[in-house]
């Protein structure tokens, strides 16, 4: 089951990247990832904010997806659009955190390095 427990927007682009996003901060969450998740289940409008992160890997997984990485600022400074299964997406030190969204939403919305991104809390 997909437990959504916040949301991500684009502010620059003025659209949602997710509606239900998850949030992977400790330890075994941020390892485990998708892991044992399916396509249907990680559907447009899903996405897993991984944090803190520096990249992330495919290991294990079964579908693409489009890692949008962070900084500090939640300034998108790297984008990894259809990382696909059993690759490793880049490293990169400056990074605060990864947006995992299903493949395809980065082109979607438009996103690209410099967009500034508000990762928001459900209440």
């Amino acid at each position: 089951m997909y437990v959504a427990y916040g949301y991500a927007i684009n502010n620059t682009r003025q659209v949602f990247l997710a509606t239900e996003v998850r949030f992977a901060d400790r330890f075994f969450s941020r390892l485990r990832g998708l892991l044992a998740t399916t396509r249907k289940e990680f559907s447009d409008g899903r996405g897993l904010w991984i944090h803190p992160s520096k990249g992330v890997h495919m290991f294990g997984m079964r579908y693409a997806i489009d890692a949008v990485y962070l900084d500090h600022e939640q300034k998108v400074i790297h984008i990894e659009a259809g990382l696909r299964p059993w690759r490793v997406g880049a490293i990169r030190k400056e990074a605060e955190g990864v947006l995992e969204l299903p493949a395809g939403s980065v082109e979607r919305t438009g996103t690209q390095v410099g967009d500034q991104v508000a990762i928001g809390e459900m209440s």
